[in-house]
């Protein structure tokens, strides 16, 4: 289903519309999500469909937006990325967020979401060492209109996953 993109006064906002899924697609969703390098055959055969109707499926799915991307999830310390930290990040206005969202192609932000509350953005960073950090950080300060940042370095990751497909 198509997203509805709507401006306001502040930043671009896109309202997400529930896919239309059935019992079937859910199924699809959950064993991706926890394997996406499955067959269409191996999908079929645990659902009891075949190959061409599983396809038809997932392409749908990608096609509406559902599924987003087919990645490979790396794990941070293996490839060198050992810290991981949360980072609030206060702006004065829309401005100073817009200028912020601008570094979002930076390899160090892996999630970048505006928030209500105390603070106006908030970062999830992966980066080598403290020194790596402090140097974002210092980038992110840079930024006119930026009033501070709070960071909360990750010691242990018990949870990560997306959303359940289910009802």
């Amino acid at each position: 289903m198509p997203n509805e993109i709507k401006e306001t006064n502040t930043v671009k906002q896109v309202r997400h519309q529930p896919a239309k899924l059935d019992d079937v697609d859910r199924r699809i969703l959950g064993i991706l999500a926890q394997d996406s390098s499955r067959s269409y055959v191996d999908l079929g055969q645990e659902l009891h469909l075949s190959a061409p109707a599983v396809h038809d499926r997932v392409k749908r799915l990608k096609r509406d937006g559902v599924i987003k991307a087919t990645v490979a999830k790396i794990d941070g310390c293996k490839v060198g990325r050992t810290l991981l930290a949360f980072v609030l990040v206060n702006t004065k206005n829309v401005v100073s967020t817009k200028r912020l969202l601008s570094l979002g192609n930076l390899p160090e932000i892996e999630e970048m979401h505006t928030v209500a509350g105390d603070s106006g953005v908030l970062l999830k960073v992966r980066v080598r060492e403290t020194e790596g950090l402090e140097d974002l950080l210092g980038k992110l300060q840079d930024i006119e209109g930026v009033d501070g940042t709070r960071s909360y370095i990750v010691l242990s990751t018990f949870v990560e996953r997306g959303p359940d497909p289910g009802e």
